[in-house]
C-alpha cells in the first residue's frame, strides 16, 4: 500500500467528518442532552476528531483517545490551541500495557485491535472491499485507569470497531452516561456491551441508526425491553451507536 493511498484515506476521512454541511450541528444537538458546559467527556476512538470538535464546541472538557499515529497527528494539528482537550496516543482496552492493532491504510476509520472481529467482517458483505493491510504495536490504557487519571466523565462515546465490550470489561464502576456503535453483523457485541453496562448499574437504553444523530424511541427502554429488540428494530438495517443513560436515584 503506497503512502499516497495512505494520505487519501486520510483526506477522505477529513472529508467526510469534517465537511459535511450541517453534520456538526446535529452532533451538538444530540451532545446537549448529555452534556453541559464544563463537564468532562471520554471521546474513545477520536479519529480524525469530529466529536471531539462537538463536545468542545459546548464547552466540554474533553480527553481524545486514539492508538494511531496519524491520528493522533491530526488531532494535534486540530486541536493544539485548545486548552481544553487532552490528546491520548492510546487504545483502551481491559489492561494496560501494550495490544496489537490491525490498521486500514484505505479506510482508517475500521482500525481496530479486536482481531476476532476483524476475521468476523470478512464474512460480512457490508465490508467486501476493506482490507486490514498492515498491524501496529500500540500502547493500551484501560477506563478505569482514564477514569483515576482524569475523574468521572458525564459522558463517554465509544467507537473503536468491535472492542467496545474489551473497554468496558475494563471498567468497574457506574458512568453517568455513555454511546458505543453497533453494526447488524455484529449483534452479539452490542448484546455484551448492554449485558455488561447493566451488571454496573441500572442503566436505560436508546439507539440513533446511521448518521441520522437523532434518538430512535421517544423513551427509553430498561435493559430487557432494549435486548429484545437488539436483533429485530436496532440492528435490522444499518450500523448506529446505542446510548445508555443511567438510572437517576
Amino acid at each position: 500500500m503506497s503512502q499516497t493511498e495512505r494520505t487519501l484515506g486520510l483526506v477522505r476521512s477529513m472529508f467526510i467528518y469534517h465537511t459535511i454541511p450541517g453534520r456538526q450541528k446535529r452532533l451538538r444537538k444530540l451532545y446537549q442532552q448529555f452534556v453541559s458546559t464544563g463537564d468532562l467527556v471520554f471521546d474513545l476512538g477520536a479519529h480524525v476528531g469530529n466529536r471531539t470538535r462537538a463536545f468542545n464546541a459546548l464547552g466540554c472538557r474533553v480527553i481524545a483517545v486514539d492508538p494511531h499515529p496519524d491520528c493522533v497527528r491530526i488531532l494535534r494539528t486540530l486541536f493544539h490551541r485548545s486548552p481544553q482537550i487532552d490528546i491520548i496516543p492510546s487504545a483502551v482496552s481491559e489492561t494496560v500495557g501494550r495490544v496489537e492493532l490491525a490498521v486500514s491504510k484505505r479506510h482508517p476509520t475500521l482500525n481496530t485491535i479486536d482481531l476476532a472481529w476483524q476475521d468476523d467482517r470478512q464474512n460480512d458483505s457490508r465490508f467486501h472491499a476493506i482490507q486490514w493491510d498492515g498491524t501496529l504495536d500500540v500502547p493500551s490504557t484501560t477506563l478505569d485507569a482514564l477514569v483515576n487519571k482524569y475523574g468521572l466523565p458525564a459522558f463517554v462515546k465509544m467507537d473503536v470497531e468491535g472492542a467496545e465490550p474489551r473497554i468496558l470489561n475494563g471498567l468497574h464502576c457506574a458512568l453517568p452516561a455513555l454511546s458505543f456503535e453497533y453494526l447488524p453483523g455484529a449483534i452479539e457485541s452490542a448484546r455484551a456491551c448492554v449485558n455488561r453496562l447493566s451488571a454496573l448499574g441500572r442503566y436505560e437504553f436508546n439507539w440513533s441508526p446511521g448518521e441520522s444523530y437523532k434518538l430512535a424511541s421517544k423513551q427509553w427502554l430498561d435493559h430487557e425491553t432494549f435486548g429484545s429488540l437488539l436483533t429485530t428494530t436496532v440492528t435490522k438495517d444499518r450500523s448506529g451507536d446505542i446510548y445508555a443513560v443511567l438510572e437517576q436515584a
